[in-house]
């Protein structure tokens, strides 16, 4: 089903945005509150790097990178209360966290086979999700290009200080200024890649999430997506 079948009542949050600024939480509780499904296309590329390690491939090395693209079977689960990440079958959640997936996910998700094979999977399950409610989908280029007809689309960011210690606490006391820098270095490579760079898409809300708490910026969203349902709903009546 193309997006132009989508169901009427449908809807595509495109949530784009830096590490650490809490995209993801809050695109889980939006989704969950909302009734919606959810898709973290971040686990998607660390699934697809996780494969590369565990193959053997040199991540720095794009051709091999390249070659390989169209080998490993990824499946992500779409309940935004339990989300999961299976490779070839196998629950890689744990895996695609580590610090060696953490140091090559970057120069991996640069390579334009890679983007394309992970465009085309993303792509089918947002399609699958238009048959319901809809779906909230997090990454760094969902609404500049995964997604770009999204019915709402946010940019998220946080002061790097404020990232750093989300980051460093979820990693378990890990020193914030390492993981600051580490973070700072991501933004640079993922905002300097030739392929689908890390940009606010067109029409993006910003929302700096460095002042909130993770309840108050999910009711941020909740009301932004009334204001978009209610925005759609008088443009098909003047439509109509």
């Amino acid at each position: 089903m193309s997006s132009a079948e989508k169901s009427p009542s449908s809807i595509v949050i495109a949530v784009d945005g830096t590490s650490g600024s809490g995209k993801s939480s809050t695109s889980r509780g939006a989704a969950a509150r909302l009734g919606l499904c959810y898709l973290d296309t971040g686990a998607m590329f660390r699934a697809m790097t996780w494969w590369m390690l565990s193959h053997d491939i040199d991540v720095q090395d794009a051709d091999a990178v390249a070659a390989a693209a169209d080998r490993p079977r990824i499946e992500s689960g779409t309940d935004p209360l339990d989300p999961t990440i299976t490779l070839d079958g196998a629950d890689v959640a744990t895996e695609i966290r580590s610090d060696a997936v953490n140091g090559a996910v970057s120069p991996v998700s640069a390579v334009p086979q890679v983007r394309a094979r992970l465009l085309e999977l993303q792509r089918e399950v947002i399609e699958r999700a238009l048959d319901g409610a809809g779906i909230v989908v997090e990454g760094r280029d969902i609404g500049s290009v995964v997604w770009p007809q999204a019915d709402l689309k946010l940019y998220v960011t946080a002061d790097p200080t404020a990232r750093a210690a989300r980051r460093a606490l979820e990693e378990g006391g890990t020193d914030a200024a390492a993981v600051q820098a580490s973070l700072e270095a991501r933004d640079k490579i993922d905002s300097g890649r030739a392929t689908a760079p890390l940009v606010a898409a067109e029409g993006a809300v910003h929302l700096d999430t460095t002042p909130y708490t993770l309840d108050e910026v999910i009711d941020q969203v909740v009301a932004l997506v009334d204001l978009a349902r209610t925005a759609s709903d008088r443009q098909e009546r003047a439509t109509s």
